[in-house]
């Protein structure tokens, strides 16, 4: 069986992946996206990438692991999206697929794909327009969280509570020809939750608690074991589910009052925090997810 992960070889997670697929008898093969190289009418359509043009054709895979997708211009995105497609059509098994990357790179679909599914997500208007946002602002409640479309680990994130703050800030989106992504600031005493989904089940979780109103592991952020309870992990499953990922990273919010929302889905999600409070073998876990899914095709 032949298994490639799109990763930096250096990174832990990549590591951490071939490690486990190594003590189940498979030795992985590395590549990057932006290597690859795509042949279109020329007896068939074929891949390949880097170094291995030529010698393995990555539509021969029995899986490709999706780790890493560096930022590119548009056009590469969408290429690399596209040759994804092609890969998943030509029968090799992708995860997670590129549709449900596609998902939730954008904040705004993947908050409107949960809204439309019933999953509980925070009040959010989305928005190109600057005198709209300052009404969305006001909307809202004059306090909110001004998020970038694309983006992760928390950076770009801008709490707003002050409308002078908020023309100032909008005038800058504007004049970079940004969307304007606005979310109802929900105050969380500094915590979240990270749930894992993998298949149809929440495979570990813990509390991020924050210096500040930032939770995110790479913000500073200390992670603690937790167990959900029954509405938390049915949550976190409903939106993994609502996007249609093998496996995601689950961010849920508990506010003052009790109510409980789901903020975000990663559909490349890492668990390098996760594991170090975590007694499952997470990589151990996808590795047999992986294997399993190929012997159902």
């Amino acid at each position: 069986m032949r298994i490639g992960i799109l990763a930096n070889k250096e990174g832990w997670h990549y590591r951490q992946l071939a490690e486990a697929f190594a003590g189940r008898g498979i030795e992985v093969e590395n590549y990057h996206i932006t290597d690859i190289v795509v042949k279109v009418g020329m007896s068939s359509n074929s891949f390949a990438a880097g170094s291995f043009v030529g010698d393995k054709r990555l539509e021969e895979l029995d899986a490709l692991i999706v780790r890493s997708i560096p930022a590119g211009s548009l056009e590469q995105i969408v290429f690399r999206m596209n040759a994804l497609h092609c890969l998943e059509q030509a029968g090799v098994f992708v995860m997670n697929p590129p549709s449900v990357i596609e998902k939730t790179v954008d904040k705004f679909y993947t908050s409107s794909l949960l809204a439309s599914r019933g999953v509980p997500t925070p009040p959010t208007i989305v928005t190109e327009n600057r005198d709209t946002a300052m009404e969305a602002f006001r909307e809202l409640g004059g306090d909110v969280v001004v998020k970038p479309l694309f983006g992760s680990l928390g950076k770009g994130m801008v709490r707003v509570d002050d409308p002078d703050v908020a023309y100032r800030v909008f005038c800058a989106l504007e004049m970079n020809h940004y969307v304007f992504y606005l979310q109802k600031f929900i105050s969380h005493e500094n915590r979240d939750i990270r749930a894992f989904v993998l298949g149809d089940k929440v495979l570990s979780a813990m509390e991020r608690r924050g210096t500040n109103w930032k939770t995110n592991i790479a913000q500073g952020a200390v992670g603690c074991p937790i167990e959900l309870n029954d509405r938390q992990e049915q949550s976190a499953l409903e939106a993994a589910k609502a996007i249609g990922c093998p496996y995601a990273g689950v961010d849920l919010i508990r506010s003052g009052d009790g109510e409980e929302f789901v903020l975000e889905v990663n559909g490349v999600p890492g668990w390098e925090g996760l594991q170090k409070v975590s007694g499952v073998d997470i990589a151990g876990e996808i590795a047999d997810f992986v294997l399993k899914g190929r012997e159902g095709c």
